[in-house]
């Protein structure tokens, strides 16, 4: 064993190239631990070098194949392909058409003396399934899903692009009710992911479906500190999550309302994890939302950033016994007597990554104050119920909700 490299910040695969001469392998740039661009080293040694510098998309990760190819898995915007890396160059490989290739591919010998390399595949309208590369197109060759989805009427979903108020270009993905008629004002759920170094796909996503079958308009807005849109939009999020992140998530609710889709009277935010933050400390910001769902969501950053089970410097690196005020800026349980918002609040009981002290934290700040707040907890339960009962009862929990307050 001999050093090759340091890395100073995080990385994602590593695999051979140039004969075996050099390794590549996917780090960051910028003080967000999401790797986003490809870098090299040689095996001889040396400093490593970003062979993407101006890279407008997001390259997560690489592998390489029984015959030395090497793949990358590349965000662009909602959708996600496979690339090639050659020559120190990336080109696009595989896409999936109107969805997205769910990670990297995988190669396996199914005759002797042929590799066939095998995908999983998505869209908004089909359950993942896989697809095999034949001819440079990709076939799918499995289709579990399609006869439960046969009867099933779903909606249009779009991919939209507006401009927020302080000229930030963002993308989302809109889910529509199965009846919508255009110039109808629905309901409307506003849908942070988590990550928050994450995006959403291209994909069939549960809980767009199951609310938009309640008569919903559903967004899902690309936030600064999503991936796909490159290093500068991913790392805007360091220090600044509760500011610049909360203003695109909202804004993506003042462009539903400018469409005439959603009914500004009938106005819900939902999400899980850094949606679940995103939840929580919106309505520490605004009443104009009726019925608010958070899952474990970060509500309290002092205590949180040491006790995740991963490190989480990559929203903020300042040492809190200097300066506790920037933790505490954006903590929702600093301002908890600012909110009027009905919130329910879910929890898994066994949650590493977002300890569930902080929804119980939460919880009990604001009952005493007399909000209007309910929280569950699963038992055993990690950052998201592993258990199908679990997984039930968070679908209705969240479904009576809005029911009982965005009705």
């Amino acid at each position: 064993m001999r050093r090759i490299a340091e890395i100073p910040n995080s990385t994602s695969g590593i695999a051979w190239s140039q004969n075996g001469q050099e390794l590549v392998f996917s780090s960051t740039s910028t003080p967000t631990l999401t790797p986003e661009h490809i870098w090299t080293v040689p095996l001889s040694g040396g400093q490593a070098v970003d062979r993407t510098p101006s890279l407008s998309g997001t390259a997560t990760t690489v592998t390489a194949d029984s015959r030395g190819n090497l793949w990358i898995e590349m965000h662009k915007g909602v959708a996600t392909e496979v690339d090639a890396f050659r020559d120190g160059k990336l080109e696009t490989a595989y896409r999936w058409p109107a969805g997205v290739i769910q990670g990297l591919p995988i190669s396996s010998p199914f005759t002797t003396g042929n590799s066939t390399m095998a995908f999983n595949v998505g869209d908004p309208s089909h359950t993942p399934n896989v697809a095999v590369a034949r001819g440079g197109e990709l076939q799918k060759i499995t289709h579990e899903g399609n006869e439960a989805l046969a009867n099933v009427n779903l909606g249009d979903v779009k991919v939209v692009n507006w401009t927020a108020k302080d000229g930030t270009k963002l993308e989302g993905i809109v889910t529509f009710p199965a009846d919508y008629v255009a110039g109808k004002k629905c309901p409307f759920m506003v849908l942070p992911h988590g990550g928050p170094e994450a995006n959403d796909e291209l994909q069939m996503d549960a809980f767009s479906r199951i609310i938009s079958a309640m008569g919903y308009v559903v967004i899902q807005p690309e936030y600064r500190g999503s991936t796909g849109y490159g290093a500068d939009f991913l790392s805007a999020i360091y220090q600044h999550f509760g500011n610049r992140a909360y203003s695109d998530v909202d804004s993506a609710t003042d462009f539903a309302i400018a469409q005439g889709w959603a009914d500004p009277n009938r106005l819900a935010i939902f999400g899980w994890s850094a949606g679940g933050f995103m939840t929580s400390w919106t309505v520490t910001q605004t009443h104009r939302y009726k019925a608010a769902i958070e899952g474990a969501g970060v509500t309290d950053w002092l205590s949180f950033i040491p006790t995740s089970d991963i490190g989480q410097v990559d929203y903020d690196l300042r040492l809190q016994e200097k300066d506790p005020s920037p933790m505490l800026q954006f903590s929702a349980v600093m301002h908890v007597d600012q909110v009027t918002t009905p919130l329910l609040i879910l929890h898994g009981e066994a949650d590493l990554r977002v300890p569930t002290f902080q929804g119980r934290e939460y919880y009990v700040l604001l009952a005493e104050r007399g909000k209007t707040v309910r929280m569950v907890t699963y038992p055993g339960s990690p950052h998201f119920p592993m258990l199908a009962e679990q997984r039930r009862d968070v679908f209705k929990e969240l479904c009576d909700w809005l029911k009982k307050y965005n009705p």
